[in-house]
């Protein structure tokens, strides 16, 4: 199973396992593009699914990196070592 991490929008975040990872999948009504991933995290204190990253695919690059920034404090899968 991946870890599908949504990052829909500020402090906004759903996550949901699912066997694949495809470039885009629609949640909601909404397209959400993978921005990365899907990525087996490095040993910790337990086991990790591997992650894959989704943003809504309106979002530039930019707007990515802003959103994944402020979401990162909440999810701990976004601070983990790949």
């Amino acid at each position: 199973m991946i870890l599908a991490v949504f990052l829909l929008a500020p402090h906004d975040v759903k996550t949901e396992h699912v066997d694949e990872a495809p470039e885009l999948l629609e949640r909601d009504s909404r397209w959400f593009s993978l921005r990365g991933g899907p990525r087996q995290p490095q040993a910790t204190d337990r086991v990790w699914d591997p992650v894959a990253v989704y943003a809504p695919d309106e979002l530039s690059e930019e707007e990515f990196q802003d959103l994944y920034e402020l979401n990162r404090p909440q999810v701990p899968e976004l601070n983990l070592k790949y």
